[in-house]
């Protein structure tokens, strides 16, 4: 599995644009072959903060999506949006299960 994290700060002006905007992209990529969990939240000591934490089932799949035009198009909206943000990370993880 491959996991995504990132985030983006939002700015009193731009953040009801920023969120949706998110919140959209977020829907749309839910729905791509290969896409296990794809969401944002708020920070909870920084509400400006907006987090992004994904799934993909593998490498292949986030390849795919980063191809699509739609999520450049994000890509390109959300920094114009922003006031700044973490760079993006990708892991490669396998699920553990906790002993009882």
């Amino acid at each position: 599995m491959i996991i995504v994290t990132g985030s983006v700060r939002t700015s009193p002006d731009t953040e009801a644009e920023l969120v949706a905007l998110c919140q959209e992209h977020c829907a749309r990529s839910r729905a791509e072959e290969g896409c296990i969990a794809h969401n944002v939240h708020r920070d909870c000591d920084d509400p400006a903060l907006l987090v992004f934490v994904e799934y993909w089932r593998d490498m292949s799949a986030l390849k795919a999506h980063f191809a699509l035009k739609e999520s450049r198009d994000f890509v390109k909206a959300a920094r114009r949006l922003s006031a700044g943000g973490a760079p993006m990370r990708i892991f490669e993880a396998a699920e553990v299960k906790a002993e009882a």
